[in-house]
């Protein structure tokens, strides 16, 4: 069955923010990822949905090189942020994940203190010049993350006493600390309760005052409040990319369409 994707010939180039073109990617001899293309626009909430093991999440990790890390992952076909390849050997892959941030499902803060945690990578980039700018970049950023006020009293706390929620946007005020552009976020709500999911919703739709966020979610209700664009796989293939509104209540493959009526999943 051909893919039936959307081409999006409005979008000006200088929208977008990542462009993938022709990506695969092997695990040994899986096939994962199957001649990917998508634009992934600037101060956009683009959401990737699909059944378990479609590949959004193998994906999602192609766009900061989280996959070197995996002896047997091979990414070929081409990547680039604001036009430069990120593959590009002259790329080192920590800055790059300065630049294209991320949070995990799980909320992982360090076993350091709620400051340290934030401190952390502004600290190993050189981004301030000293304890009066780090404070800053500090408050900031947990302000970013509408945690401050919660925790401004005891910074010297360790991360790890904080409620699930709270983790979980320590976690988004440590990504966003070290000043990126893109912020991707692996299913940052699963283990979350529904009040603390709605925070971090709210916060994901602030966020893109400033930045690209790409958000990986088995919730097509999610995807529905927080995404402007939505990306369907299946199987390893993008099926359909496009607007979010059309893809939930138009879409163009009966594919797409199975999925959102629950037929497939």
């Amino acid at each position: 069955m051909k893919d039936m994707r959307l081409t999006e010939s409005t979008v000006d180039a200088s929208e977008i923010k990542i462009a993938a073109k022709g990506v695969d990617v092997f695990y040994g001899d899986t096939h994962a990822i199957k001649n990917v293309d998508v634009d992934i626009l600037d101060r956009t909430v683009t959401a990737f949905i699909g059944p378990s093991g479609c590949g959004k999440s193998t994906f999602l990790r192609c766009l900061n090189r989280m996959n070197d890390t995996i002896p047997s992952c091979r990414v070929t076909g081409e990547i680039t942020l604001d036009g430069e390849d990120i593959y590009d050997r002259r790329v080192d892959p920590v800055q790059l994940r300065a630049k294209v941030g991320m949070v995990f499902q799980k909320p992982n803060p360090f076993p350091k203190s709620i400051y340290e945690n934030v401190a952390y990578g502004p600290r190993i980039h050189g981004m301030t010049r000293n304890k009066a700018e780090l404070d800053e970049v500090v408050e900031n950023s947990l302000r970013r993350a509408a945690l401050w006020n919660e925790v401004k009293d005891r910074l010297s706390e360790p991360g790890t006493g904080l409620s699930g929620g709270q983790q979980q946007r320590l976690c988004i005020a440590r990504a966003v600390a070290t000043a990126p552009e893109v912020l991707l976020m692996d299913e940052p709500c699963s283990a979350l309760d529904p009040i603390a999911t709605a925070q971090v919703e709210e916060l994901i739709l602030e966020l893109t005052e400033n930045f690209s966020v790409v958000i990986v979610t088995h919730s097509m209700q999610q995807a529905a409040r927080v995404s402007q664009k939505t990306a369907f796989f299946h199987l390893g293939n993008l099926v359909e990319y496009g607007e979010t509104g059309q893809i939930f209540t138009n879409p163009k493959d009966p594919r797409t369409e199975s999925y959102i009526t629950g037929r497939i999943g």
